[in-house]
């Protein structure tokens, strides 16, 4: 029970790694706050845990909405007093290349998964300091470290997480928070279960361990950085990838 008592925030926890990460820290000892835009889905994976006895609740919150975050932030403050543990996990992308890539692709790519990692960020951060503890966990991408085709906005957007992360450390460690980016290579998700099985299977033919990544590979990694065994762990870039980029 590494999270006994802690009060999590999972953005995107609807589905996919946002979901397995849910499960995880329930089964820790947290009480864990999806914040999502996908109603169905957020209440159904919340119903889903609760029926095993965790605390999972659903809250409909857009990372854009600054006004969104500071009401669902209140709401949990009033009735937990404290939220420990903020994992930053929701993520759109719109990907084309540099030339096909409009205006509009390049700036909702950043509105959420930049500017909502700050909004969300800069929400919950007074609580943290007013406990002095907190853990920040961001969620990168391989991406961010290396680039990838077609993904101007999206490899912005996840080496901008890494800079905040690193940056927070700094700011916030005399606090007793602590802020690091989990960087996942190729996971199975919705997004890429739509893609041809030729172009999986040679993607996967690059990773050493020779298959995808699943959502627990990458829960189990917030996981850690959440516990107390990663107190020394700060402004850090935890690769998440089965080799493919080292």
């Amino acid at each position: 029970m590494r999270l006994q008592d802690k009060v999590a925030i999972i953005t995107g926890g609807a589905r996919g790694i946002g979901k397995a990460a849910a499960e995880v820290f329930c089964t820790e000892g947290a009480k864990v706050i999806i914040w999502d835009l996908l109603i169905e889905a957020g209440q159904a994976t919340a119903h889903e845990i609760s029926t095993k006895g965790y605390i999972c609740e659903f809250q409909q919150v857009s990372t854009t909405d600054i006004l969104s975050i500071e009401n669902a932030v209140k709401d949990i403050i009033n009735r937990y007093g404290k939220i420990d543990i903020l994992v930053n996990n929701a993520g759109i992308t719109r990907d084309k290349t540099l030339q096909k890539m409009s205006h509009q692709e390049w700036q909702q790519v950043i509105d959420v998964n930049l500017t909502g990692v700050f909004n969300c960020t800069k929400a919950v951060v007074p609580y943290m300091v007013e406990k002095q503890y907190g853990r920040i966990i961001c969620t990168s991408s391989v991406v961010g470290v290396h680039g990838n085709f077609g993904q101007t906005n999206y490899a912005a957007t996840k080496a901008g997480v890494i800079a905040m992360c690193r940056t927070w450390a700094k700011e916030l460690g005399k606090y007793g928070i602590t802020a690091n980016a989990v960087a996942p290579g190729f996971i199975k998700t919705d997004m890429t279960d739509a893609m041809p099985e030729e172009v999986k299977q040679a993607t996967i033919n690059t990773i050493p361990v020779r298959r995808m990544g699943e959502p627990k590979d990458i829960a189990y990694a917030y996981l850690y950085l959440a516990s107390s065994e990663a107190s020394f762990v700060n402004g850090q870039v935890l690769g998440v990838n089965g080799g493919q980029a080292s």
